[in-house]
């Protein structure tokens, strides 16, 4: 049984090593401290893609020992056991791809004998000593560095005196510098460094940096805030007693954290009419598809600390359960909201036995409403169609495309034009380009965004979701009629599915601007109500850190899949107010055609 379960792990950690070393490696260079202490000594920092790996040695009767303190010596744990022949073995059975590894053999006592028997066993692995990618660096106790350059070719040193200067040919034998952290701060790796501590901290690293060498900090705090900040300082090789949390972290580092380029121009409502009792004529629904308290919370701080949406005064949080499951799809998100009932997971328009349900844009066209839908997903995605279709799964998108002709809609747009080119669309609809719509005098209209899906922001849409609002609240606006327009920003879910910081916070953003617009049109209309809320939140995101001014964000994520988490929604102008409070998704619905009636 002992053999199988070894046999077993032995599998699993060289699986984990074709897997690190299939990733795209654009880090720091990562330090397995004290490594020998690790279950399994060099194979788990090797498995994540470490680049560098510690081990303290011993000479004890003429054998080299790896131990942290003489007291802890075992007889089997020699550099040959732990180290050199696991080493060999990667090397001989092609087990992961070398891609400069430094093995740092930290001499606690005995620098020169312990040295010269390190070189006596080096020299019978030719394959690791002559490996142009392997480094073999002496640390701890060391010659002193004008003997540097009388050293084997394979050896190098981890030099330490800071300031001293060294001769071109002992410079060249030194692989890395390194210092002691603890002697500069006592900073335990949670919140920040103090403004004092870390201009020493710099400054220290700025005079590492002159020797043009990696530099590390030993003795470091050991947490994700302590391994970011020593990036951001400039650290070049970072210590760690978790080398599979730190790796993990410091790949996914790079991706999610990003720069972010677009910009919402704040819009200050006048409040003229928000939360008053007056009547309601129209109504613009916007819904972030996945757009939980996160998300919205990234997207300010990357657009300079304010939204639009960040103006608004009236503010509550729906829950998103569906009838039949704790954590919602946006089907039955979507139909909770469109028809004030909640229902099974993937039904769109049809309660839990399947029977149709009346959503919105059929209760207000009884009422004598202009309706329209707008979506940066498919037409048929289950967001929109949540308020025109209705079919018992919304993969029936066949069906959904179909039931777009029986709609009472006045107004659509989004992707997905190639479900329609066998269709009689147009015998219903006026299909036309974004900018001719103001031009038509036809009382229903469509335009495809594009004939698949819409592209995001990051690949290029612009301004194409705060046009369409725009142009449909204009279109909806100028007849006599009230009217209602939901607006979806569908790849806020899209890319939290993905879990690309950049791609949910840029899309964040560019929900904004189509905020504003509908803002702007309340306060130039004064019976217009304005509601932003979320169908749910995607991915569990996170805003772990960021800078204001560089608009750079860090995100993290729990999931690829949507959370139960409740979502926050907005409201402006005339009864507000009653948006406020805490309540189940489906009674958004009611809430909508009460202040209607008032």
């Amino acid at each position: 049984m002992f053999l199988l379960k070894k046999t077993f792990f032995t599998l699993l950690l060289f699986l984990q090593i074709l897997y690190a070393f299939s990733q795209n490696k654009k880090s720091a260079l990562i330090h397995s401290h004290n490594d020998y202490l690790q279950n399994v000594p060099f194979w788990t920092a090797y498995a994540n893609g470490l680049n560098s790996i510690e081990a303290d040695i011993f000479l004890v009767d003429n054998s080299l020992k790896v131990a942290h303190t003489k007291e802890e010596i075992i007889a089997t744990n020699t550099l040959e056991v732990l180290y050199l022949n696991p080493l060999q073995d990667a090397l001989e059975h092609n087990k992961g791809e070398i891609q400069n590894l430094n093995l740092l053999l930290d001499v606690k006592v005995n620098a020169i004998p312990t040295l010269n028997k390190i070189i006596s066993v080096l020299e019978k692995y030719p394959d690791i000593i002559n490996h142009p990618k392997i480094k073999i660096i002496i640390s701890g106790s060391r010659p002193v560095s004008s003997d540097y350059k009388n050293y084997p070719h394979f050896i190098y040193f981890d030099h330490q005196n800071l300031g001293e200067e060294l001769s071109p040919e002992n410079l060249k034998k030194v692989a890395m510098v390194s210092t002691g952290f603890y002697n500069l701060s006592t900073w335990s790796g949670k919140g920040r460094l103090t403004h004092n501590d870390y201009n020493r901290v710099d400054s220290i690293i700025k005079i590492a940096k002159k020797y043009k060498k990696p530099f590390r900090f030993w003795g470091t705090p050991d947490s994700k805030t302590a391994w970011r900040t020593f990036i951001d300082l400039g650290v070049d090789i970072i210590n760690t007693d978790q080398p599979n949390k730190c790796s993990s972290y410091i790949k996914k580092l790079f991706k999610n954290r990003k720069a972010i380029h677009n910009r919402s121009e704040i819009y200050k409502p006048n409040f003229s009419i928000d939360q008053r009792r007056e009547k309601i004529k129209n109504i613009i629904l916007l819904i972030g598809d996945g757009n939980g308290l996160s998300q919205i919370s990234a997207a300010t701080l990357a657009n300079n600390g304010e939204l639009t949406l960040t103006q608004l005064k009236s503010i509550g949080f729906i829950k998103t359960q569906a009838a039949d499951d704790f954590t919602t799809d946006s089907a039955a998100a979507g139909t909770a909201l469109a028809t004030g009932q909640k229902t099974n997971n993937r039904a769109i328009g049809t309660d839990v036995n399947g029977k149709e349900l009346k959503n919105i844009t059929e209760f207000l066209f009884d009422k004598g409403y202009k309706t329209g839908v707008i979506t940066t997903d498919e037409i048929m995605g289950a967001t929109p169609a949540a308020f025109y279709a209705h079919q018992i799964d919304r993969g029936m998108t066949d069906e959904i495309a179909n039931d777009l002709l029986k709609s009472k809609l006045n107004f659509f747009a989004g992707g997905g034009g190639y479900a329609f080119k066998e269709s009689k669309l147009s015998n219903t609809f006026n299909l036309l380009a974004l900018d001719e719509v103001n031009k038509t005098n036809s009382n229903r209209v469509g335009v495809f965004l594009s004939e698949r899906e819409v592209p995001s922001i990051i690949d290029g849409r612009k301004n194409l979701l705060a046009k369409a609002t725009k142009t449909a609240i204009n279109f909806l606006g100028k007849r006599k009629q009230p009217f209602f327009l939901m607006v979806e920003a569908a790849q806020i879910d899209t890319f939290g599915h993905h879990n690309n910081t950049e791609g949910i916070i840029s899309e964040a953003i560019d929900f904004d601007t189509a905020i504003t617009e509908a803002i702007k049109f309340a306060d130039h209309n004064k019976e217009t109500l304005v509601i932003i809320t979320a169908d749910h939140e995607t991915s569990g995101f996170s805003v772990s850190s960021g800078d204001v001014i560089t608009h750079i964000i860090e995100g993290d994520f729990i999931t690829y899949d949507h959370t139960a988490t409740m979502v926050p929604v907005f409201a402006y102008g005339p009864q507000s107010q009653e948006f406020q409070g805490v309540y189940e998704n489906n009674e958004l619905f009611t809430k909508i055609i009460n202040v209607l009636n008032n």
